[in-house]
């Protein structure tokens, strides 16, 4: 990964409807060499999605809640079950006094304590802590400019 890759990434992140010439243009290529050291980066799972970054708050969607969840025993290989949990954004096994740490939307809190009883519906749950925030600051997108080269992607088998 070197440079150009690293700005066309960045150039994605702030707008990924972006055409190909204005990309090129932003970075110092051609549309076609834009197009085709984009589509290697899909290829190589460098970009892994095209998403649309949508107010959670338009939609409803105001409680905003980290929860640490623990459990009896190893739950690394639970991540369907999380998954099957549509107000969980995202879950990710963690070092230290939890086992898991998940995000989680949901219009209210009523639906929030919901989420929490069908965590423990997972076999393995033994507990849950969660933190409800209360403003968001800011959020990051993955930074570009950082870091070694972006070799294949280290996440466990069977988690996206």
């Amino acid at each position: 990964m070197d440079a150009i890759d690293r700005a066309l990434l960045a150039e994605l992140q702030r707008d990924a409807t972006q055409a190909y010439a204005v990309l090129g243009k932003a970075v110092g290529l051609s549309a076609g060499a834009a197009h085709e050291r984009v589509r290697k980066l899909r290829e190589r799972g460098v970009i892994r999605r095209t998403t649309v970054d949508v107010d959670p708050a338009a939609l409803g969607q105001d409680v905003l809640a980290f929860v640490m969840v623990d459990s009896s025993s190893w739950i690394g290989d639970s991540a369907a079950a999380f998954a099957a949990i549509p107000e969980i954004q995202e879950a990710h096994v963690i070092a230290g006094s939890a086992s898991v740490l998940v995000k989680v939307r949901t219009a209210t809190t009523v639906q929030l304590q919901d989420v929490l009883r069908r965590l423990y519906a997972i076999e393995g749950v033994s507990g849950t802590q969660a933190t409800v925030s209360l403003e968001t600051f800011f959020e990051r997108p993955v930074p570009t400019d950082r870091g070694p080269a972006v070799s294949r992607s280290r996440r466990s088998p069977g988690c996206s």
